[in-house]
C-alpha cells in the first residue's frame, strides 16, 4: 500500500478457490483516505508468485503512473526472482517490466519501494547473486516509470536474510533504508542525498548490540516528517530486553533518542507521523490468539498513549502497516479466523 497525492494505492493477492492454481494480483485504489474503495482490476494471474505477510507485494505511484513488484518462485521452493508490472494510465492496464536485479536467479526477496516528488522510483530487495552465502542489501531505480532499471547497487555486503527493509523519503528528496544488519543483529540505517546515486551507512536504530544468528523475522518501521526528524519502530530479541521500542532522531538519523517500549509480547510494525503526532501500530500475541493494537504520541514522541486494540478478539491478526493520508492515518492488516480464509482489513484511526 501506498499513498501519493492524496490518493491510496493498494495491491492484493490471493485465489479465487482453494482449487486455483495460480495467485490473482489485483489493484485499487481510495481517494479519501480508505473509506471508499474502487473495484480491484487485474494486473496478473501468476502460478510462481510469493505473496506472503513479512515478504509482502509492492506497490507505488506517481501521478499516472504506477509500478508493481513481487517475488516469484524459481528452480528451488520459495526462491526466486522479482517481477514487475508498470502502468502510465493510473491502473487501469498493466505491462510486464524488467527486473531491477542483476539476473534472474538466486533469491530476491524482501522488497521495498517508493517513489520520489520527481517521478523517481526507487527499490531496495536483499539479494546473493555472487553465491556468498549470505544475504546483502541492493538498491535500484528507474527514471521511466518502471519500464526500466538502472544498474543495482550493492549498499550493504551481509544482512539478515529473513527480514523485511523499509524505504523512507523526506520532502527534499533524502532516501533512507531501515534494515536488519548482521552484527550485530540491530537495525541499521543507509541514506542517500542525491537520489540514489550514492549512498552512506547512518548508522544503528537502537543500539542494542543483540548477537544472534538466526532469522527473526521481524523488520521495522519508519517515518520521516521533514528533513531532520525521523520516527522509527524496531523489535529486538536481545536478552532482558526483547520487545518493540519506539526511537526519534532530530538530526536525520545521526542520533537516536532512548528506546521506548511498546506493548508486551509485540513484533511486527509500523509507524506514521503528521508534525507532533506519532502513531505506532503492532501485532501482540496473546491467549486468545494475536492481535493488532496501536498507540499514539501528540508530542514528537516523548509521551504515548495506552495501546488500543484495532482488531476484534479470537482471531489471529498480524503484519500491521499505516500510512498517513490526506483524511488522517489509515492501517491496515490481515487477519484470519478459524478454517477461514484471510482477510485484508483496513481501519481509519481517528
Amino acid at each position: 500500500m501506498t499513498g501519493n497525492n492524496g490518493k491510496i494505492h493498494a495491491l492484493v493477492a490471493g485465489k479465487f478457490t482453494k482449487k486455483d492454481s495460480r495467485v490473482a494480483v489485483r489493484y485499487l485504489s481510495s481517494d479519501d483516505g480508505g473509506a471508499h474503495w474502487t473495484t480491484a482490476i487485474n494486473v496478473v494471474n501468476d502460478a510462481n508468485l510469493i505473496a506472503v505477510r513479512g515478504n509482502d507485494i509492492q506497490i507505488a505511484g506517481a501521478g499516472t503512473n504506477l509500478v508493481a513488484i513481487w517475488q516469484t518462485t524459481g528452480e528451488l521452493p520459495n526462491m526466486g526472482p522479482m517481477v514487475t508490472y508498470y502502468s502510465h494510465d493510473s491502473g487501469i492496464t498493466w505491462h510486464a517490466g524488467s527486473n531491477p536485479a542483476v539476473d534472474n536467479n538466486g533469491d530476491q526477496s524482501h522488497i521495498d519501494m517508493i517513489v520520489d516528488a520527481k517521478g523517481v522510483f526507487h527499490v531496495v530487495w536483499l539479494a546473493d547473486p555472487e553465491e556468498n552465502g549470505y544475504q546483502s542489501l541492493r538498491y535500484a531505480r528507474s527514471l521511466d516509470g518502471g519500464e526500466h532499471w538502472q544498474a543495482s547497487l550493492k549498499l550493504d555486503d551481509s544482512t539478515c536474510s529473513c527480514c523485511w527493509n523499509t524505504l523512507a523519503v523526506s520532502p527534499a528528496g533524502v532516501l533512507s533504508v531501515l534494515y536488519r544488519d548482521m552484527k550485530p543483529r540491530d537495525m541499521a540505517l543507509m541514506q542517500s542525498s542525491d537520489q540514489g546515486v550514492t549512498w552512506r551507512h547512518a548508522g544503528m536504530v537502537g543500539d542494542f548490540k543483540w548477537q544472534f544468528d538466526g532469522c527473526p523475522h521481524v523488520g521495522g518501521g519508519l517515518a520521516v516528517v521533514d528533513e531532520d526528524t525521523l520516527y522509527s519502530t524496531v523489535w529486538t530479541g536481545v536478552e532482558d530486553r526483547a520487545g518493540l521500542y519506539t526511537l526519534r532522531s532530530g538530526n536525520n538519523g545521526k542520533r537516536w533518542s532512548a528506546p521506548q517500549a511498546l506493548g508486551g509480547l509485540a513484533s511486527h510494525s509500523d509507524i506514521a507521523a503528521n508534525k507532533q503526532r506519532v502513531v505506532g501500530v503492532w501485532d501482540e500475541r496473546g491467549p486468545d490468539g494475536s492481535s493488532i493494537f496501536s498507540a499514539q504520541s501528540q508530542d514528537g514522541g516523548i509521551s504515548w498513549s495506552t495501546p488500543t486494540r484495532l482488531s476484534s478478539a479470537g482471531i489471529m491478526a498480524t503484519h500491521p502497516r499505516i500510512t498517513l493520508t490526506s483524511h488522517g492515518f489509515l492501517a491496515m492488516w490481515t487477519e484470519k479466523q478459524s478454517k477461514q480464509p484471510g482477510q485484508w482489513v483496513v481501519k481509519i484511526l481517528e
